[in-house]
């Protein structure tokens, strides 16, 4: 049987993969190919950049309590995160140990621009992008640079890609003007996408929301992988139409609609629908499983999940 590595490799350069590789990314890691090694870091519940997340009790993962950098005069005297290497990597071997040949991402936890959101507060941030100040392209340089140096460390550990998460899209559209997020974000992007691969890193996005606007610009750029968090609300025929056989993409069952409230027979069919649409005869497709009781999925519906991506391959 070919390797989850082999497998993932294949279907990311469109060398006609085996089977579909499968990521399960909250539960079930090892029915997967894929295997996520978090190089985030944080102590006494705070992340590394100061934020903390406060839990909603509804089974999600909560959000900020509240802004770290919330005015530019803290910034004089913010303590910017540290490389920490021997921490980030305390169990890597350990980890790739028990890989078994699958394909191993490094995540980077949350960044660029939500991370920026975090420390800013959104209200914050969306006047800091309108307005161009100076700090503000000080902080952006700053959380690109540390998230370039976890690239670099995990291309030290043998890691095949990194994990980028960032959030760029409403159920609606951008979160701001395309041509601003160009001039701000795509060159950064670029760079940092750059480095990995310069270091033989494939680079992975997962984006939420309505991104269909900015796709084009992702794979001009260099993601290897697009994640595709919310394809209920994306056009995907129109972006199958305009990166099919050029991008590789990773998408779930939607877990605001189908995989929620469909039955396993339109889980199924939802499947074949996505695949249809963006995967090429020779690869570019990743399916994507995550088990979201908290939303309302059942069991049923989480299993099916999983055997409607692997049902693509028999």
């Amino acid at each position: 049987m070919v390797s989850g590595e082999q497998v993932v490799r294949d279907a990311i350069a469109f060398n006609h993969p085996s089977r579909i590789p499968i990521l399960f990314i909250n539960k079930d890691h090892f029915d997967g190919d894929i295997l996520l090694y978090d190089l985030s870091y944080g102590e006494n519940g705070h992340n590394e950049w100061g934020y903390r997340f406060v839990s909603l009790d509804d089974g999600t993962m909560g959000q900020p309590d509240e802004a770290v950098i919330p005015d530019w005069g803290l910034l004089e005297t913010f303590a910017w995160p540290m490389l920490r290497r021997e921490a980030r990597l305390a169990n890597v071997e350990a980890f790739k140990e028990r890989a078994g040949g699958r394909y191993l991402i490094g995540g980077l936890g949350l960044t660029g621009f939500t991370l920026y959101s975090f420390l800013r507060g959104f209200e914050n941030s969306m006047y800091d992008f309108a307005t161009g100040s100076e700090a503000c392209g000080i902080l952006l340089d700053r959380i690109f640079g540390h998230e370039t140096r976890l690239i670099e460390l995990a291309a030290d550990a043998g890691l095949h890609g990194v994990h980028f998460a960032d959030d760029w899209g409403s159920q609606d559209g951008l979160i701001i003007n395309p041509d601003l997020w160009r001039a701000l974000f795509k060159e950064r992007y670029r760079a940092q996408f750059a480095r990995a691969h310069e270091l033989g890193v494939h680079v992975w996005f997962h984006c939420c929301g309505n991104i269909i606007d900015i796709l084009d610009d992702f794979h001009e750029v260099g993601v290897d992988v697009m994640n595709v968090s919310q394809p209920n609300v994306v056009d995907i025929e129109a972006v199958g139409r305009r990166l099919r056989g050029k991008q590789c993409f990773m998408v779930p069952i939607s877990y605001q609609t189908v995989s929620i409230s469909g039955t396993p027979d339109e889980i199924h069919a939802e499947a074949r629908r996505l695949y249809d649409a963006l995967a090429a005869p020779e690869g570019g497709f990743i399916g994507y499983v995550e088990e979201y009781g908290c939303m309302g999925m059942s069991d049923e519906n989480y299993r099916a999940c999983g055997e409607a991506f692997r049902a693509l391959s028999a």
